[in-house]
């Protein structure tokens, strides 16, 4: 069962939240242990290929999708075969499967692989070694991990951690540094931090620079900043937004910041499967308004295909400030 994001995750001032956090301390520390021993025992796979990770310290919402999509499109400029490779998170299939978008849906694959299908190929794969090796064995020269950096089943040529350059209205990306259930953190920051090779901040369309905090944070690592940007103006008109992403929130914002007509907005739960009634609630919602409906390409893909004509995509990118610093992060992955 997906569950919606407790926004007071986000929350440093620990007087949000006060309750379940002190409840669900314990259950953090057994996490936070299950995932060090976990790390700590697996033999990395070495495929054979360099290996990119994209990965994030929390349990969503940082972007890693868009900056997947980005550096798939520029290793794909490079001249480089570079395949992603996913869990498959959402999906019924276990692989190693190649995604064809043409036969597979959200319900078979999940949603993020089929919106890194559209740029490269890509695949599925419950177990990430058994994934590698059938990339390779179809033509991938390089591999872009999804989601992986608590996964350690892969030797990693270059990870690198997608961090949520929001930090407005109280937010900060790490909240107050819980691990999750009592906070987003998939593991402790210095933890995390310790196996990352660079940072990438994804900062909101209309925020110029990081928190300078934030930057701090990181110490020696090098960061890059990206930018994550419609790749196209929101529909002309009237809307009602709704989203199934970690932080449904980030996308109202984006949608207004973008100059959207927005009437009203519906949050649901990271991945989250429409049911018709769903739907039909938010048409009946958005007919009040005599609006259209609007949501993210992420969503767009988990919905029934009669739906899709019905509901416009909005898509954004994540574009690096910096393309030539990120290029050459790439070229030593990849051997120049």
């Amino acid at each position: 069962m997906n569950i919606s994001t407790p926004r007071w995750w986000y929350r440093r001032d620990r007087k949000y939240g006060v309750l379940p956090r002190l409840l669900l301390r314990p259950v953090s520390w057994i996490w936070a242990t299950a995932t060090a021993r976990r790390m700590a025992r697996t033999v990395p796979h070495d495929p054979g290929v360099p290996v990119i990770s994209i990965g994030n310290l929390t349990v969503g919402g940082s972007g890693k999708t868009p900056v997947a999509l980005a550096l798939l499109e520029r290793l794909k400029a490079r001249g480089v075969a570079a395949h992603a490779l996913s869990r498959g998170y959402g999906g019924k299939l276990e692989g190693p499967v190649q995604v064809d978008p043409g036969l597979h849906t959200a319900g078979d694959v999940g949603d993020e692989p089929l919106m890194l299908a559209q740029v490269a190929p890509a695949w599925i794969a419950r177990d990430r070694a058994a994934g590698a090796d059938a990339a390779v064995a179809g033509g991938a020269e390089t591999l872009v991990l999804d989601d992986a950096h608590q996964n350690p089943t892969l030797a990693k040529t270059l990870s690198l951690v997608i961090v949520d350059g929001e930090t407005r209205d109280d937010e900060w990306p790490f909240g107050d540094g819980a691990v999750f259930p009592s906070g987003p953190m998939r593991e402790p920051l210095a933890t995390g931090l310790a196996r990352a090779d660079a940072v990438v901040i994804l900062m909101p369309a209309d925020l110029k620079v990081p928190d300078p905090e934030l930057a701090a944070t990181f110490g020696d690592l090098p960061v890059l900043l990206a930018r994550l940007e419609p790749a196209a103006p929101p529909p002309a008109g009237p809307q009602m937004g709704f989203a199934g992403i970690a932080k449904p929130w980030k996308v109202e914002r984006s949608l207004k910041a973008a100059g959207c007509d927005l009437v009203d907005f519906a949050p649901f739960a990271d991945h989250a499967a429409y049911s018709e009634g769903e739907l039909q609630a938010l048409a009946e919602r958005a007919a009040v308004f005599d609006a259209g409906l609007v949501t993210t390409e992420k969503d767009w893909v988990r919905l029934p295909p009669d739906w899709r004509a019905r509901v416009t995509a909005w898509p954004v990118r994540a574009r690096f400030e910096d393309a030539t610093a990120l290029d050459a992060l790439l070229a030593r992955a990849c051997g120049g």
